[in-house]
């Protein structure tokens, strides 16, 4: 199975890809993988740590490791061959974390979720009731107004009060951590549902590289897999709904500002998905980044800044309003993942992140951290 990154040629990108002797720092030039990896910059969080991080990848020099096809081709679990380099997530040493109910479109499906208790075949129903009581557009809604708060008091009048309206349309955002530093896949990995959970989806999303200062340099895309039986039941296991064994893949690059990129395009980006099974299954939608109700600055402030500091920098997503209710098979049973689904999710300005969906425990086990990185760099004379 090969499948490009569909990598645009305009931009600076910068990622990692795994050698035979440690992960190396890499960007891409027409077509071709390039090591940059240095003293000066041995992690992606050292490149972004930089003043200049897109001058940087530009001037080093660096060596050739192979054209990006191969590299990517060989990025795919089931084919793999360890001894030739492979990609990995672009990030390295950042905490990973991600924003929820970002978009008020989807407001109503969390709402839902809880409502069924996790339960797929009663939520046709009450998304039929809520939206009768308020209709469906709720695109133009900011949070926290006086708008917000009208939409709150009917919900709470039908009894559909949720924990999910107060960070949907209130004044706080929800942020939470996806996984640890080193924890998360990149462009071919498997990516991992827990094996108790029977109704699960993808969630496409873009995700912001930010400073330790706070100061956003990029963004690249990404999957926050979510278990939409196991958070439905109670928002408090949002931990094991989230936080897996490969459920979070970033990739395939993260794309660096530059005159070519900037906050605005990430702003207007709209963020695509696929889903192919096995079984003949094929889904499509769309997440249009313009009907965000919080910005992206206002997500990585509520992330990171003097009640936070994060000193290797962060990754964080930025939420969906992508949530398929498609049926896959029985009617009224909406969308679920199986085993062997290809999950693409891709954007103009970003290219393509490719996964394959299994089991948690069958992915391969998190083993290699912060600490083996240290000393592998160690070895090679970086640090």
């Amino acid at each position: 199975m090969t499948n490009p990154t569909h990598l645009p040629t305009e931009g600076l990108f910068v990622g990692r890809a795994r050698s035979a002797s440690h992960p190396l720092v890499v960007t891409v030039r027409d077509g071709t993988v390039f090591d940059i990896t240095s003293s000066t910059a041995p992690t992606v969080r050292d490149v972004c740590e930089m003043p200049n991080p897109a001058g940087h990848v530009r001037s080093a020099k660096g060596k050739p490791i192979g054209s990006l096809d191969a590299i990517a081709a060989n990025s795919f679990e089931a084919t793999r061959d360890a001894k030739k380099p492979y990609l990995l997530s672009p990030v390295d040493l950042q905490a990973v974390k991600a924003s929820g109910v970002t978009f008020v479109v989807s407001l109503l499906e969390r709402v839902i979720e809880e409502q069924a208790r996790g339960s797929a075949e009663k939520a046709d129903a009450i998304r039929a009731d809520i939206a009768g009581l308020i209709g469906h557009d709720l695109s133009k809604l900011k949070p926290g107004s006086p708008e917000a708060m009208e939409i709150k008091a009917k919900l709470i009048a039908r009894g559909a009060w949720s924990q999910y309206l107060e960070v949907g349309i209130g004044p706080d955002a929800e942020i939470f951590t996806k996984c640890q530093p080193m924890a998360s896949v990149g462009f071919g990995a498997d990516v991992g549902l827990h094996p108790v959970s029977t109704w699960n989806n993808p969630e496409p999303e873009i995700a912001m590289i930010a400073a330790s200062s706070g100061r956003i340099v990029g963004a690249t895309i990404g999957n926050d897999v979510n278990l939409r039986d196991v958070e439905g039941r109670s928002a408090l296991l949002l931990g094991k709904a989230k936080d897996n064994n490969a459920s979070a893949a970033l990739g395939p690059f993260i794309r660096l500002f530059d005159d070519t990129f900037s906050i605005d395009d990430v702003k207007r980006a709209v963020v695509r998905l696929k889903v192919e099974g096995d079984d003949g299954f094929s889904l499509e939608g769309a997440s249009s980044m313009a009907e965000i109700s919080r910005s992206p600055e206002e997500l990585v402030a509520a992330a990171m800044g003097p009640h936070h500091q994060y000193p290797d920098g962060l990754a964080l997503y930025l939420g969906t309003m992508f949530v398929p209710s498609k049926d896959r098979g029985e009617k009224g049973k909406g969308f679920t993942h199986k085993v062997g689904d290809i999950v693409t999710i891709s954007s103009e300005k970003f290219g393509a992140l490719v996964n394959r969906v299994r089991l948690s425990p069958d992915c391969p086990h998190w083993t290699y951290g912060a600490s083996h990185l240290m000393r592998d760099l160690a070895k090679a004379d970086f640090i």
